[in-house]
This record gives structure tokens, C-alpha cells and sequence, in this order.
């Protein structure tokens, strides 16, 4: 056969295989702008893109806006649902127009966290270890603590489900005095980094998996009165009618599942390269997981 004429039928091939993938309905993926939340939606949108020859899209809301978005039938998917507690109301609100896939992933928590860090050297002079130099142990002993940590609660974005459980805390725990800033995970952490260099105290809002419990030696403050909740999970919520409109792509939702640690180890690598490239991260996750891959496809690459 002629070379013109393999070239011509390679190119006629590539065409028909990319009309396919492009006249087909793309996977509308909700995510916020918290670094577990673009872990997940850029792995998933990966696998659907890569895997399954779906077309997918990758859409950020404000937290209520993810899970209206995907309740209205504007998106299709959330990956990022903080259940039982730090999402609540929001599944009170929508979850009647929502299917719950279960949790992707288990064992969060959410609280106030404050560095452990020691002061100055890890050990004195006499070889006596240092005390940390953010004494306070409960969410309780902050009220007492106030001028130290000039009455403030570093938090994000003001409609996450931390802040309102932090409102909520603010009122069970008497801190009146203190003022809850809003901001960004980003701007959180930043001033968290600020002050762990200058040995500052600080208060901030947090959660695992996080990197920054991979970057700094942190501690949860104890919540005697059960504010933030316990242990939690990340559900997977997806649109009425997605298991009939796309059923290769709802099974691989259903079947995705990972651990703290496996999520932490694309947190760290999206914080390395400033989140420059988390979808390249998500494929480099993918090469060194072959087996959770494949485990979650089930053969629907095939």
C-alpha cells in the first residue's frame, strides 16, 4: 500500500475517533478552590478524559455553589461533600435533588488548629525539651489567650462549612472579643506560615488531609463541646439521572475511592509546583497507582 494512502486512512481514523470523543456530552465536574477539592476533580477528570474518552470539564464554585450547581442540574458531579458535619446544611438544603454515591474518601476532621512548634531550639541548654510556644490545648482556653493571639481566627472562604462551624464555636466557647477573618485556603495558609517563621501565635481554621500537617508540626485544639463533630467523610454526589446518561462514567464514580494518605501525596505535589499544573500531577498520581486505577476502572477502559 502506498504511503500517501496509509497516511490518508491514519488521518481519516483520527479524525472519526476524535469526532466521536468531541459529539459527546463532557462530564461537568463542581469543585472549590481548596486543595482536596482540585486534587479529586482534576484525578476524576483525568480518568473520564484519558480513560473512558469522555469529554470533561472542570467548572469552580464557592462551596454552596458547588453543591446548587450539581443539585440544578448545571453540573453533574461533586467529589468535595464534607459529611456528616462540616456539610450539613447543605445537604439539608439540596440533598433531595442529589444522589449520594457514598465516600471517597475517610477519616477527615475538621477544627481549630494552632502550630506545635517549639520554642526556639528543640532542646535547651540542659537537654530538657522546649515547650511549644502556642500554649493553649482546648478551643476553651482561648478566651484566656485572647491578647496573645490578638483575637483572631484565621479562616477561608466564607461559606465553607469550617466557618459556620467556627460562628458556631465563637458563641459555645465565649470569644466574644475574637474576630473570625475571612479570606482564601490560600490566604490562610500563608499567614499560618508567616507566624510558625516568626514563632507567632495563631488560630487558624483546618482540616485533614491538608498539606500543611506534611509541612509544619500542627495540633487540633481540643473541642470539648463537640462543635466541629469527629470523623467524617468525603462523598461523591452526583446529579439524578447521570447513572442513565453516562453509566461507564457514573461506575467509575461510584468505585473511587482513596485513602488520606494517597490524596496527601497529590496534595504535596500540587503545593510543590503551586498548583501550576494539577491536572500533569493527577497523571503522575495515576502512573505510580496503577492498581488503584485499574481498581477503579474495573475494565471499563477497555
Amino acid at each position: 500500500m502506498h504511503r500517501p494512502l496509509i497516511a490518508a486512512l491514519f488521518l481519516i481514523l483520527c479524525l472519526a475517533v476524535t469526532g466521536t470523543f468531541a459529539a459527546k456530552t463532557p462530564l461537568r465536574i463542581a469543585y472549590v478552590d481548596w486543595s482536596s477539592s482540585v486534587a479529586s476533580a482534576n484525578l476524576v477528570c483525568l480518568l473520564v478524559s484519558e480513560r473512558l474518552q469522555r469529554p470533561c470539564e472542570l467548572h469552580e464554585y464557592t462551596a454552596e455553589g458547588m453543591w446548587r450547581a450539581v443539585a440544578a442540574g448545571e453540573a453533574d458531579v461533586l467529589l468535595s461533600a464534607w459529611l456528616p458535619d462540616t456539610h450539613a446544611h447543605y445537604l439539608q438544603r439540596y440533598g433531595k435533588d442529589l444522589v449520594d454515591l457514598g465516600p471517597n474518601l475517610q477519616g477527615t476532621r475538621t477544627g481549630l488548629v494552632v502550630p506545635a512548634v517549639k520554642v526556639g531550639r528543640q532542646t535547651g541548654a540542659l537537654g530538657m525539651r522546649n515547650p511549644a510556644y502556642v500554649p493553649a490545648r482546648s478551643i476553651a482556653d482561648l478566651e484566656e489567650l485572647g491578647e496573645r493571639f490578638h483575637y483572631r481566627i484565621i479562616g477561608i472562604d466564607p461559606q465553607a462549612g469550617i466557618m459556620r462551624a467556627t460562628r458556631r464555636a465563637m458563641t459555645v466557647y465565649g470569644l466574644d472579643r475574637y474576630r473570625l477573618v475571612e479570606g482564601s485556603e490560600h490566604s490562610m495558609t500563608q499567614a499560618l506560615a508567616e507566624a510558625i517563621g516568626r514563632q507567632q501565635p495563631i488560630v487558624v481554621t483546618g482540616w485533614v488531609p491538608h498539606w500543611m500537617f506534611d509541612r509544619w508540626a500542627l495540633r487540633f485544639l481540643d473541642d470539648p463541646e463537640g462543635v466541629y463533630g469527629g470523623s467524617g467523610s468525603i462523598h461523591t454526589l452526583v446529579r439524578p439521572g447521570l447513572g442513565q446518561a453516562m453509566p461507564r462514567v457514573t461506575a467509575l464514580l461510584d468505585r473511587f475511592h482513596w485513602s488520606v494518605e494517597d490524596m496527601n501525596r497529590l496534595l504535596i505535589w500540587n503545593r510543590q509546583d503551586q498548583v501550576l499544573d494539577p491536572y500533569g500531577n493527577a497523571r503522575r498520581w495515576v502512573q505510580t497507582h496503577p492498581q488503584a486505577v485499574a481498581d477503579w476502572l474495573n475494565g471499563e477502559d477497555d
